[in-house]
């Protein structure tokens, strides 16, 4: 299965680069995993809301330049539908039994996702009520990732 991460901005972190560098290589017998990077806009505290609007439409734009069309489309967003780790594993697995050998996942900025984009999604995903930095959430989803492989593959740690 080819699984892409679409996220907004560069993570500068060591600690979530060591993390985010493992869970890759954990993943390497499972899928094949690409993240790509799009571009972040200055989203400063002071924003208006037209200006938040305009950041957001233009990360939106360069995301879903950034999709493949075959490709099926999850999106990260706190109002999303939230899955148990096993249900997820059998919604991927689902997925490579339809013959969908190609999923995206798409993180947000600091703002959350464009109209444009949420529309686009095939699923949205909420991993919790709670907010995270856009930046832990790709390693947390790596994570996630890989334990949903392990689910479906029958293979201890996801308890």
């Amino acid at each position: 299965m080819n699984i892409d991460i679409i996220c907004v901005g560069k993570i500068k972190e060591k600690y979530l680069l060591d993390g985010i560098n493992e869970y890759k290589k954990r993943l390497l017998p499972y899928c094949k995993l690409r993240i790509i990077e799009a571009i972040e806009q200055k989203a400063p505290e002071t924003l208006s809301e037209k200006e938040k609007v305009q950041v957001l439409e233009r990360e939106g734009r360069d995301i879903l330049q950034k999709l493949n069309p075959s490709s099926y489309i999850i999106t990260l967003c706190i109002e999303g539908q939230p899955l148990s780790s096993e249900e997820m594993a059998k919604k991927l697995s689902d997925l490579m039994i339809d013959g969908r050998s190609h999923v995206t996942f798409i993180i947000g900025g600091s703002l959350g996702l464009s109209p444009e984009v949420k529309a686009r999604a095939d699923l949205s995903l909420s991993f919790s009520k709670l907010t995270f930095p856009h930046q832990l959430m790709r390693l947390i989803l790596i994570e996630q990732i890989y334990r949903w492989f392990k689910i479906i593959h029958g293979e201890p740690y996801h308890k």
